[in-house]
């Protein structure tokens, strides 16, 4: 693949664990990274990998082949307008903004730019994103491009646009989701025993085979809980208790409330 340059507009928790994740893969060297903050902590953290860093956006994107938008919703309008005179048909613009679409990004940068829309979570740090693209009609000659970039911090799968706001609860959300099983159950790990430590360990390292059972045999959730579950064992009494509170139930809920979120923010 060429080695085009790339900028980052915005490098806080996803714009920065993007150019980590760039860096530490080898897809792109340091010095073919720019990055336009407002943050003077944020450009020094960024100077420390070795990225070419800028508080004005147009001085990342000019010289940029690709230009990545890393920015809350509410600011994408003004970034698109700062860096619009960088854009042209033969450059690629990826959008990381939630609930921004690419017809709306169209109307900002110009319906004859290559853009892709691009959920990512913040394990792409440590090349183990699940990462959801979408694209618009312009994109053909770029798309092996964009997969190897994002296949390279992780997983890829691409989607109709329709189901960006799902993706971002899904995958982006669910890390946070995901998170918050381990810590509720580290907490019953102190309770009936172990230390801090040692509770997030062994509830880390467990949540990470479960996964990798499911990832390597393609097998349902179901079919790997069966193998643990002995009748009248401890196992089942667990689960069964956590059913009868409202374990699944509530996951559930809480996946729908943030799609929700998304829904009426549009």
């Amino acid at each position: 693949m060429e080695n085009k340059k790339i900028a980052i507009i915005g490098v806080g928790n996803m714009g920065g664990a993007i150019a980590a994740g760039l860096l530490k893969s080898g897809f792109v060297t340091a010095p073919h990274i720019s990055v336009s903050d407002r943050k003077e902590s944020t450009l020094k953290a960024m100077q420390e990998l070795g990225a070419n860093t800028f508080t004005d956006n147009f001085d990342a994107a000019k010289d940029s082949d690709v230009i990545i938008v890393a920015v809350k919703p509410y600011h994408i309008e003004s970034v698109i307008q700062d860096i619009k005179k960088a854009l042209t048909p033969d450059k690629i613009l990826i959008s990381i903004v939630a609930g921004v679409g690419i017809d709306a990004l169209g109307e900002m940068a110009g319906t004859n730019i290559p853009i892709f829309r691009v959920m990512p979570n913040t394990a792409i740090a440590l090349q183990e994103s699940l990462t959801c693209i979408s694209a618009n009609a312009n994109t053909a000659k770029h798309r092996e491009y964009v997969l190897e970039m994002f296949n390279k911090m992780g997983k890829t799968v691409e989607i109709g646009e329709d189901l960006m706001a799902a993706a971002t609860v899904l995958s982006s959300c669910g890390i946070a989701f995901a998170l918050r099983y381990i810590r509720a159950a580290m907490q019953g790990g102190i309770e009936i025993g172990f230390g801090a430590e040692m509770a997030q360990f062994i509830t880390a390292q467990t949540v990470k085979g479960a996964t990798e059972l499911l990832l390597q045999s393609g097998h349902h959730p179901e079919r790997e809980i069966d193998k643990v579950t002995t009748p009248m064992g401890i196992t089942i009494t667990g689960l069964n208790e956590m059913e009868h509170k409202g374990f699944s139930s509530s996951l559930i809920q809480g996946v729908m409330a943030s799609y929700n979120k998304i829904d009426k923010s549009k």
